[in-house]
């Protein structure tokens, strides 16, 4: 087992990383890893990073290799944020860190996992360290694509493009790597539609498979626009509740932390300054709870829309087996609603789950959003 096993379906990228680790002359000081949800972005970066502190380029079995597993690699400094945003102080800090020799004499790695969240001020003190970095300093970005980074910082990267793993892919790990079950595997994997942790998540838990199949079953049970809002509700309120189950350990310890970097106690006397930094992150953590909660419902979304993009394909014939859908395991209920639905029905319906997900990107209040989309599908 090597470090470059769980990139799945991305022989490419594994040769061209390395060929660069076995090569140091072909190093190149700045990469960008893009590439679709689920791809492994941040995986490929940290395999990368694990092969580059390896004497043997990445055998997966070492005390370097096992540490930057772990994330305790003394020479890999990981950046990544649950929040809306990645600020300047916190890009001040990597850049420092980026300044220092490595510990064990090999390569300084930094790892930005959310380079698209970096405000402009944060990418802007990242861009001198990134243009003109010390010896032996490697910066690894990652990010969806190649323009969701300031043209300044993304034109001193070396760009490397992962692809939407296979179906067939990503069911041959879930089998040999996490026992999964082969036909479990292979349903899982294509209703997660490239996306390795969502298939992985699907595949252990079988409540997330239930409630996947409960949501893909909403559009056929909405007959009146009572129904409709009910199915908004429950989506909108579903999402709520997995964003504060997230959300509450989260915001407790960034408030205890907050509290020790302050020597704030529960009932003692607050320092000046201390209830501004506790609005501050009172309203970064508002933020990231109406982020997380909005996330879970485009999943919804994205459940449904591959769900009619089932129903429109048997509508038009163009699969010859349920084996065929995405949502193979819910293969008669997309049946009955090609029964139920005309093609333009359905069309319709994919236009309205797209014009929802371009509502909510700009900020819509979500259950409205939701319950125009359910009432679409009143019969």
């Amino acid at each position: 087992m090597t470090v470059w096993d769980d990139l799945v379906g991305q022989e490419p990228v594994v040769d061209l990383l390395s060929r660069v680790v076995a090569e140091p002359g072909a190093m190149t000081h700045a990469w960008l890893f893009t590439g679709p949800p689920g791809s492994g972005r941040s995986n490929a970066a940290l395999a990368f990073a694990a092969a580059l502190q390896c004497e043997l380029g990445g055998c997966g079995a070492c005390s370097s290799c096992v540490s930057a597993a772990a994330g305790s690699h003394p020479d890999i400094a990981v950046v990544s944020t649950d929040g809306l945003s990645i600020g300047v102080d916190i890009a001040r800090d990597v850049v420092r860190r980026s300044a220092l020799h490595s510990a064990l004499g090999r390569w300084q790695v930094l790892v930005v996992e959310d380079a698209d969240r970096l405000t402009d001020q944060a990418a802007n003190a990242l861009l001198k360290a990134i243009e003109e970095p010390a010896p032996r300093t490697v910066w690894m970005l990652c990010a969806p694509a190649v323009e969701d980074v300031i043209v300044t910082i993304r034109s001193r990267c070396r760009a490397v493009l992962l692809r939407t793993p296979s179906t067939s892919a990503i069911s041959r790990l879930l089998v040999e790597r996490d026992g999964v079950e082969p036909a479990l595997a292979a349903a899982t994997a294509a209703a997660s539609q490239g996306h390795i942790g969502r298939a992985r998540g699907l595949a252990r838990d079988p409540a997330a498979r239930d409630r996947r199949r409960e949501i893909l079953a909403l559009p056929a049970g909405v007959g009146h626009l009572g129904d409709a809002l009910v199915a908004a509700q429950r989506i909108d309120a579903e999402a709520t509740a997995r964003a504060t189950t997230h959300c509450d350990v989260a915001d407790a310890r960034e408030l205890d932390d907050l509290k020790a970097a302050w020597g704030v106690e529960d009932r003692g006397r607050r320092p000046a300054g201390y209830a501004g930094a506790l609005s501050a992150l009172t309203k970064e953590q508002e933020r990231r709870r109406k982020r997380m909660a909005r996330d879970a419902i485009d999943g919804v979304l994205l459940d449904l829309l591959a769900y009619c993009r089932d129903v429109i394909t048997l509508q038009l014939e163009a699969v010859s087996g349920p084996d065929q859908l995405i949502n193979a395991d819910v293969a008669e209920l997309a049946a009955d609603s090609a029964r139920l639905w005309t093609p333009e029905s359905t069309m319709a319906a994919i236009d309205a789950i797209v014009e929802c997900r371009a509502a909510l990107e700009a900020n819509a209040a979500p259950l409205l959003a939701l319950e125009r989309l359910m009432a679409r599908f009143v019969r």
